[in-house]
Parts: structure tokens; C-alpha cells; sequence
């Protein structure tokens, strides 16, 4: 039990850490930072340093920032992404996008 915890905070640390402190978020930002890890974090973080990660790391520069793309790719989806219009109201995909836009981009990966 206390290994799957450990690996649980361990999966979570990334995404937590990289936006701005819990107190600088505010009301919506903090509502799509839960929506977020309820929904995406699944898919858009590395869960385990063993397993693979499915979706692109997420942040202020995805799509070139542009939150009206943000907004269209998070409700209909992509081929490899599942829409959420449905199980998400527009205030609610407003707020994962206002939340995206507080992440740093990632540095780039050293070439090899």
C-alpha cells in the first residue's frame, strides 16, 4: 500500500511542481488544475519511470499558446485523443485552458 502511494506522489510531483505555487492559481486556474489531474494527467504525464507516456507534455506554448485551439482540441479531441465536450461544461474546459497557460514549457531534450 504505502509503495503505491509513493508512486502515486511520484507521478503527480511533475505536474504539481511545474505550475505556479497552489496560492498563485487562482479560483479557475485551481479548478483546472484538479480537472486536469483527474482527467489528463493520466495520458499527458509519465506515470511511472518504466512506462511510456501517451499524450505530449502539456503547457502555456501547446498549440503556440493559443487558447481558442486549446479550447477545440480539448472538446473534440484529436485521432489520438478523445473529446471531452461531453463530460465537460465549457467554464470547465475554460478553466483546464487557463490552467495549461500557467505550466512552463518544458527545456528541450538534449540532442544525442
Amino acid at each position: 500500500m504505502k509503495r503505491s502511494l509513493l508512486l502515486f506522489l511520484f507521478a503527480a510531483w511533475p505536474y504539481s511542481l511545474s505550475a505556479q505555487g497552489g496560492d498563485a492559481l487562482n479560483v479557475t486556474q485551481k479548478l483546472g488544475q484538479q480537472l486536469f489531474g483527474q482527467s489528463c494527467v493520466v495520458c499527458h504525464t509519465k506515470p511511472q519511470i518504466t512506462s511510456g507516456q501517451y499524450g505530449p507534455v502539456l503547457s502555456q506554448v501547446t498549440l503556440s499558446g493559443n487558447g481558442d485551439a486549446m479550447r477545440d482540441v480539448i472538446s473534440n479531441g484529436t485521432p489520438n485523443m478523445p473529446g471531452f465536450k461531453y463530460h465537460f461544461d465549457p467554464d470547465q474546459i475554460d478553466a483546464i485552458v487557463s490552467y495549461l497557460k500557467t505550466l512552463p514549457a518544458s527545456p528541450p531534450n538534449p540532442s544525442r
